[in-house]
This record gives C-alpha cells, structure tokens and sequence, in this order.
C-alpha cells in the first residue's frame, strides 16, 4: 500500500510539472530612427558622449520582472524574467536611443577605453523602474551631464515618466517601459543639445 501510494504521489508530482506554465524571456526595445530625425541631425555638431555609471536598484537586479503590488508590496514573476541583466539591456537601449536622437560620433560606457575623447558623460540613477500588470509602467531616474573637459557639472535633474499600458500582459508592460525609456532618452537629449549650442559657444 506504501508503495503504491508513493508511485501515485510521484505521478502526481510529474503531472503537475508537465502543467507548469513555460518561462518568457523579454528586452526592452530602443527607439525606432526615422530618415526624417536623420535628415535633422545634419546641421547639428556632432559630439562624443560617454554614458555611465548607470546604476540601478538592487530590487531590479536579479531576472525574474519586478511589478508593484503596492507602495510596500512587490512581486517578482517567476515565469516572466529579463533575457539579460537589466542594467545591461537598460544602458544598451539608452545608448540606441541617444544615437538616433543625437548626432553623436561616437558614445562610450563607462568604464571607457581608448583614445577618443568624450565631450559630455551622463551619469544615470534608477530610483524605480516597475508597474502593474494592465495598468501602467513607472520609471523614475536622477541623472546628471557633465563637460568632460572640465569635468563641470551641467546639469543634475530628477525625472519621473509614466506610460498607460496598452494591453494585459507582461509584453505590454516591458513596451510600456521602453518608452519610458524613450521619454528619458529624449529629455537628456534635449539637455545635451542645448549646451551644445550654447554652453560650448
């Protein structure tokens, strides 16, 4: 009786493993470029940037995506997680966004190596970067523009960008949060081509 009791137990175990749901991987996405921004970075003067640090809270750095349940209260999704550790993929797309946006020679991470000299280094704080499942993303950064150069600071700001999600689904929730990074990428450049025109002449 033991030892048909325990083969149905392991059945059962192997049953339910089978119904288990599989795991997704996701990316943030970086900004699509437009002929039409490519044709308007022309009269621009092209400038060297060197992105880093990039820092992140360590809630976020683990693989598992990281929603809110509440100001107290998250969850970590044990079958939704990131394809590669999130500073990585949140640097990478931050430094795509900035090249389409910018007309940049060059943009380095921190550490950077080699001859090329950086005109601007823009230094990034995750403080919160989460949501809700069918609600909305949040995304709130302290970031800082420094002239190499003279290693004089520019500018230091807080920003905070939310994005409604457009359907249920953790797919919708990592789009949601691309954009945020998009609205953050803008505004640094925004910041960035204002010294460019000003501050330098």
């Amino acid at each position: 009786r033991l030892t048909l009791l325990t083969i149905v137990a392991f059945f059962m175990h192997l049953a339910g493993c089978a119904s288990s749901a599989p795991t997704r991987f996701y990316v943030l996405s970086p900004l699509a470029s437009s002929k039409s921004e490519s044709q308007n970075q022309k009269d621009e003067g092209c400038i060297t940037i060197g992105v880093g640090p990039v820092e992140l809270p360590a809630y976020l750095d683990r693989p598992q995506i990281v929603t809110r349940v509440s100001e107290n209260e998250l969850n970590l999704a044990e079958f939704n997680k990131w394809a590669e550790p999130l500073k990585d993929n949140f640097t990478r797309v931050l430094i795509e966004n900035l090249s389409t946006l910018l007309c940049a020679d060059a943009i380095s991470i921190f550490p950077w190596k080699g001859p090329t000299p950086i005109d601007y280094q823009v230094e990034i704080t995750v403080i919160r970067m989460d949501g809700n499942v069918g609600e909305k993303a949040s995304l709130v950064t302290r970031w800082a523009i420094f002239r190499e150069k003279d290693r004089k600071m520019l500018l230091m700001k807080q920003s905070s960008f939310s994005r409604l999600l457009n359907s249920q689904g953790y797919q919708a929730l990592v789009s949601a949060q691309s954009g945020a990074i998009v609205d953050l990428s803008s505004e640094i450049a925004e910041a960035i081509k204002t010294f460019v025109f000003t501050v330098d002449k």
